[in-house]
């Protein structure tokens, strides 16, 4: 984790530890990404998302939460319905684990078992950090993609990144104390190599094995008439979402707040 959110979380954990505003939950659901391998569609989910998090509410409005979400994510130009994405016959697999430090804003005035409204909707906006590590299934084995170097980086890409988590969600209190809460949120992490795939086709006598060769080039296509021809989509980033249900629990006593 990158010191600044580590200090940050620090922060977050000590201060008003008195106040008895906090809030935890949990929650499923999908996750699903945009990049190389899906370029044009923001709203597919590709694996199973879970996730908890430790929430302040300074008010009504406002509040900062502490989040941890895993989430699994995949591509395969197998199943496009672009044939050019089939010839080039890329797949991959990665697990994403994510924390990070996000805001919240309410729209209506909210507080389980003490606001008048029973729901708000409210967007978020945040910070954190991302470890991924893409994988591909060759010849009945799966195999670590980053290691091989599969566009001939001069070194291997980072195992985590920076991503700015923001969304919009719906928050209905359903007894009590007891919220449901759905939200939709996409991430951009500064990083275009969530799917092993950025850039331009490498020379293959340049790669280290002969694992790396054919992992790097799985059409039917001649390695060396691809040399530096497109092998991504251009973009620059990749991007994540994740889409979760979550059950939350508010520790609120009626002498933090009060009706107005």
């Amino acid at each position: 984790m990158p010191k600044f959110l580590l200090i940050i979380l620090l922060l977050f954990i000590s201060f008003n530890l008195q106040a008895q505003t906090w809030e935890i939950g949990g929650g499923i659901g999908g996750s699903g990404y945009m990049g190389d391998l899906n370029p044009n569609n923001p709203l597919k989910l590709s694996g199973i998302a879970a996730g908890g998090f430790v929430k302040r509410n300074f008010d009504r409005y406002l509040a900062l939460r502490l989040n941890y979400t895993y989430g699994d994510i995949q591509g395969n130009d197998a199943n496009s319905s672009n044939q050019q994405f089939r010839d080039r016959n890329l797949s991959f697999y990665t697990g994403l684990s994510e924390i990070a430090l996000i805001g919240e804003f309410n729209f209506m005035e909210y507080l389980p078992n003490v606001s008048n409204n029973r729901y708000t909707p409210f967007i978020y906006l945040g910070i954190g950090t991302v470890h991924y590590n893409p994988q591909a299934d060759y010849q009945g084995e799966r195999y670590n993609l980053r290691p091989l170097t599969t566009e001939g980086e001069a070194k291997q890409y980072a195992k985590s990144a920076m991503s700015i988590p923001y969304g919009v969600g719906i928050k209905y209190n359903i007894s009590g104390k007891w919220n449901i809460i759905a939200d939709l949120g996409y991430r951009q992490p500064n990083t275009d190599y969530l799917d092993d795939v950025s850039g331009a086709y490498p020379n293959p006598a340049k790669l280290p094995s002969d694992l790396a060769r054919a992992l790097s080039n799985r059409s039917a296509a001649n390695s060396n008439t691809l040399i530096g021809s497109q092998r991504g989509d251009g973009r620059g980033r990749d991007t994540y979402l994740f889409l979760q249900f979550t059950l939350s629990y508010t520790f609120v006593t009626q002498n933090c707040y009060f009706e107005k």
